[in-house]
Formats: structure tokens, C-alpha cells, sequence
């Protein structure tokens, strides 16, 4: 059993040494036939490429939150909880206990998990909001 092993690893190890050796000389072959000369007298056909028409723009510019690893400012969520009445103090770009209450109510109204963190969700339901007069009365 033990001879017959040896003879099988033999012929494999013979056949890799021997396959190596074929296509390192169809390498030096197709270099030599590759040459300077060859590769001057060759041609090739290029293709024109087509550029399409250009796309119109929209005509109304909606501002919208941008999508991917957005994170809003303190300012911003407290504008836009004010302009959707949950917020009623000061908008001076700090997150304090007051302004958290105020995103867990949103959260709460909106159906989100009220963790009282802006996440993308949140964000999303909060920055239609954002650019809206001030609502006065009653929460949405």
C-alpha cells in the first residue's frame, strides 16, 4: 500500500514538473513573437463611443435629506421638532433632557422606537419638518 502511495505522489509531483516546464516555454515563445516590431505593424479598429443626450433637470429642487451616513445637527432636529410643535424651547444646538423628551414624543407619535436617538429612521419622519414654518397649537 505504502509503495503504491509513493508511486502515485511520484507521478503527480513528475506531471506538475513537467506541465511547469511547457508553459514557461509558451511564455518565452509568445514573448519572442510579441515583439516591438509585431506590435508597430499590427492595427486595431476603434469604435466610436455615443454620448447620449443629457438628462433635464427637474424642475422643482426638492430638499430632501441626504441619503447614505447622514447625520443631522443638534440644530437642525431641534428646528425640526419645533416646526412640528414637539419642541418649544430654546433652538441653541444642544441636546439636553428637555430636546430628548421632546424626540421620544416624536418617536412615540410616529411609531418609532422611542430611544430619544435620531437614527435614520427618525431622521427620515423628522426632516419633512425641517424647513416648515413653526407650528403653533396642537402636535401632528
Amino acid at each position: 500500500m505504502k509503495k503504491y502511495l509513493v508511486f502515485m505522489l511520484l507521478a503527480i509531483f513528475s506531471i506538475c514538473i513537467l506541465g511547469c516546464a511547457k508553459k514557461e516555454a509558451g511564455m518565452e515563445e509568445l514573448q519572442q513573437s510579441l515583439s516591438m516590431e509585431t506590435l508597430s505593424t499590427t492595427t486595431a479598429t476603434v469604435q466610436p463611443v455615443k454620448v447620449s443626450e443629457p438628462v433635464s433637470a427637474p424642475a422643482e429642487k426638492l430638499d430632501l435629506p441626504p441619503v447614505g451616513n447622514f447625520q443631522p445637527t443638534a440644530t437642525e432636529i431641534q428646528t425640526a421638532l419645533k416646526n412640528s410643535g414637539f419642541y418649544n424651547g430654546e433652538i441653541d444646538g444642544k441636546i439636553g433632557p428637555v430636546t430628548k423628551k421632546s424626540i421620544v414624543d416624536f418617536q412615540k407619535s410616529k411609531g418609532l422606537q422611542a430611544d430619544g436617538k435620531v437614527g435614520p429612521k427618525t431622521w427620515e419622519a423628522l426632516s419633512v419638518y425641517l424647513n416648515l414654518p413653526a407650528q403653533t397649537g396642537a402636535k401632528r
